[in-house]
């Protein structure tokens, strides 16, 4: 749900004027935007803490920007725009006009068969565009997830790269969200395309199971996730679009 911007928040990014704001997570605040032209955007606005003593943060986002920019636009919301250089580095990408997975479940509860099947088939889809071209999402979760009218679209992947690099780096955070993590994840290893399967065969249970979706602890999960807080005294970001 979109809310009223607040004081603090910048009111342009670049040409594009900033109106409401979406969300937040762990890459930054997310606004509904407008173009030049007059089109709608989202604009995801970099979180400054990320860019304190990180010389090759801006490289790193830049990159996986231009990886994100090659995924096929049926299937996310396209990259439209971004300046990784600028004071405050941003990312524009297209509006889409639909709930999240998230919102959606909250809203309306459990989903129906037909409609999960539907729902996981098109993600599937989805993530092998994502991956064909090299780039893991690390993030997979209902919130990341856009419920357009022709069907699924997955966004906040590629660039959850830059700012997970970053974060291990200066902080020691995990990057991610433990109901949908892998364990490679949980333990600070290396994560890849086997990484967002995990997440997306967790995802179709849980759409059945409401509660399980928001407020249970990850069955599986929490031994790894405490392991690797007790082998490498890490802290669990919960990040969130």
């Amino acid at each position: 749900m979109a809310e009223a911007l607040k004081s603090s928040d910048p009111r342009w990014a670049g040409p594009y004027e900033l109106l409401e704001r979406l969300g937040s997570g762990g890459m930054g605040q997310v606004f509904l935007g407008r173009s030049p032209g007059g089109r709608p955007v989202a604009v995801k606005v970099i979180r400054p803490e990320l860019l304190a003593g990180q010389s090759d943060f801006r490289r790193r986002f830049a990159h996986e920007v231009a990886s994100a920019r090659r995924v096929n636009a049926l299937f996310t919301a396209p990259v439209v725009d971004a300046d990784p250089d600028g004071d405050m580095p941003w990312l524009v990408t297209a509006y889409v006009p639909g709930p999240s997975l998230a919102d959606a479940v909250h809203d309306h509860g459990p989903m129906r068969a037909d409609v999960v099947r539907a729902l996981a088939a098109g993600l599937a889809e989805g993530l092998a565009a994502i991956h064909a071209v090299g780039v893991v999402h690390r993030d997979l979760k209902p919130s990341n997830v856009l419920l357009a009218g022709d069907g699924p679209r997955i966004i906040d992947f590629g660039i959850s790269r830059a700012v997970e690099s970053s974060a291990l780096t200066s902080t020691g955070l995990i990057v991610g969200s433990p109901a949908f993590m892998s364990p490679e994840q949980a333990e600070a290893r290396d994560a890849g395309p086997p990484s967002d399967v995990h997440a997306i065969s967790r995802r179709p249970v849980k759409l059945w199971l409401r509660d399980a979706c928001f407020r249970c602890q990850p069955l599986g999960l929490t031994r790894d996730m405490r392991r690797a807080r007790m082998s490498q005294r890490c802290r669990v970001s919960y990040a969130s679009r």
